[in-house]
């Protein structure tokens, strides 16, 4: 069951309903229920894999309560060996799913290249949906209760929804215990007026998913299914709309996640922050996928010395991170480089950041001057656009070749022939695709001065009602569906 489905339509008001109708008692548990009947839609069998993280990482998080009790020296020793069970456990379950094929196949070639032949066995295993996020989540618990940043929970209902709540169980964002745990043990009555905010928020998911998303993922997948054949302005274009693509396509599920958790009377963390208004790669790292990025900073980055040894082991702690953070994408060398790539930016940014600055002073440009933020931030798109080829293209060499033809076979006449629509959009939906991007650029730039959501929510009701009838009657009219139309296809699904 996915966010843009006729069965989504129907779940979520049944769920709503029943859950301000119940007993506040009662609702947590209906909301467990209702979160694993949401997952099982999708594989009945692979509920036992999310119940079996949440029973690990709640019995850990007792066992290391229990052994805080015990005698300093003690309690220490115990901790810590409950906190590697937790983590060798989930990460165990999470490497055998989504990396065991990927390690044999690259130990197969690495062991072919010196003549030995080793014959791996044909593995037929189905990727869980949303495995990743909901294991660093689950995680999360076990690191915060080690760290005494938080009491073990006694309550396995409460617990086992905190890791499983629907509106965020598939694609995140990834919550902290302290924050989303803490929620689901308070009273949450129906309010109104967040409600309605929750709902404009889906609404404005809904319109980026099946409106941009969507529509750019027409464009994007013919022209990367033939690289080979296209000039390079026409592959640079599909680059752009691939940066548009997965962002609407994975910001839309989290404005949906969070808007529908609202409706519940849950706030979830944000999780996209305008991002393509960054001035740097590291600036746009604090505004994409806030919850992975700060996961990965708080127990990975800082566990490792952070910026405290130096600037080469901050470089080595940097690259790191970036690349597990690859890996946490996909099991395909093309994701581990895609995230070495911004490693290597970040730490090329640190290294020439002197040299810039006395550039800047040389040439009397304000580092916080409009001149200046422009083109920072026309220079961090196209960076973080062509790290982004590396990540949707089927290999490192296609996306290197695509690149390539980019830098040497540009010919911007392309892109004003005929030739154009025959990438499966035609002059009419590239019209509408450059208006719902226009619409999007606004509400970015409103949304970096102030809450849209707030903004609309102050207005009288006439007005927001325009705002609201504007955005169904878009979504009804420009949103890609018919025939060949997969509702299933948010991208963030695959990781």
């Amino acid at each position: 069951m996915v966010f843009n489905s006729v069965d989504f339509l129907i779940f979520f008001p049944v769920v709503c309903l029943v859950t301000f109708a119940l007993p506040r008692r009662a609702r947590n548990v209906w909301l467990l229920l209702a979160s694993y009947y949401f997952y099982m839609a999708w594989n009945p069998q692979y509920a036992l894999l999310i119940l079996a993280s949440t029973v690990i990482t709640y019995a850990s998080g007792l066992l290391i309560g229990w052994a805080g009790t015990k005698e300093a020296r003690r309690a220490k020793t115990l901790k810590r060996l409950f906190l590697a069970l937790s983590f060798a456990s989930n990460l165990l379950i999470l490497g055998v799913f989504k990396y065991l094929g990927f390690f044999l196949t690259t130990l197969s070639r690495l062991l072919g290249a010196v003549g030995i032949a080793l014959k791996t066995p044909a593995l037929d295993i189905l990727l869980p949906v949303g495995i990743s996020f909901y294991t660093f989540q689950a995680l999360s618990y076990t690191a915060d209760v080690y760290a005494g940043k938080l009491a073990p929970r006694k309550n396995f209902i409460t617990y086992a929804l905190y890791v499983s709540f629907f509106p965020q169980l598939v694609a995140g964002p990834i919550e902290r215990s302290d924050h989303l745990l803490e929620q689901l043990e308070r009273p949450r009555p129906f309010d109104y007026l967040r409600a309605r905010e929750g709902l404009l928020r889906m609404g404005w998911g809904l319109f980026q998913k099946v409106v941009i998303a969507d529509r750019a993922a027409v464009f994007v997948d013919a022209v990367f299914a033939s690289p080979e054949a296209v000039p390079g302005s026409v592959a640079a274009l599909a680059m752009v709309f691939f940066s548009v693509q997965i962002y609407c396509d994975f910001g839309g599920y989290s404005n949906i996640a969070i808007g529908a958790a609202r409706v519940l009377g849950v706030d979830l963390i944000e999780n996209f922050r305008q991002p393509f208004f960054a001035v740097s790669v590291r600036d746009f790292w604090r505004r994409w996928h806030i919850s992975l990025s700060t996961w990965f900073r708080d127990y990975v980055y800082i566990p490792l010395g952070g910026s405290r040894r130096g600037r080469v082991r901050k470089a080595l702690n940097t690259l790191a991170v970036f690349l597990l953070s690859g890996l946490w994408h996909g099991a395909q060398w093309h994701f581990v480089a895609w995230g070495f790539l911004h490693g290597v930016y970040q730490v090329a940014g640190d290294c020439t950041a002197g040299l810039r600055r006395r550039l800047r002073a040389a040439l009397h440009i304000r580092e916080d001057g409009a001149v200046h933020r422009v083109f920072a931030t026309a220079v961090t798109f196209l960076l973080v656009t062509a790290a982004f080829c590396v990540f949707r293209a089927g290999s490192v060499g296609e996306a290197a070749r695509m690149l390539r033809s980019v830098l040497l076979d540009f010919r911007p006449a392309a892109l004003t022939s005929k030739e154009l629509f025959a990438f499966g959009l035609g002059e009419r939906e590239l019209r509408a695709f450059g208006w719902s991007v226009a619409a999007l650029a606004a509400v970015d730039l409103v949304q970096e001065r102030r809450s849209v959501w707030r903004l609309v929510e102050d207005r009288a009701l006439p007005v927001r009602w325009a705002v609201y009838l504007a955005l169904i009657f878009a979504i009804l009219i420009f949103g890609v569906y018919g025939p060949g139309y997969d509702a299933s296809s948010f991208i963030y699904f695959a990781f």
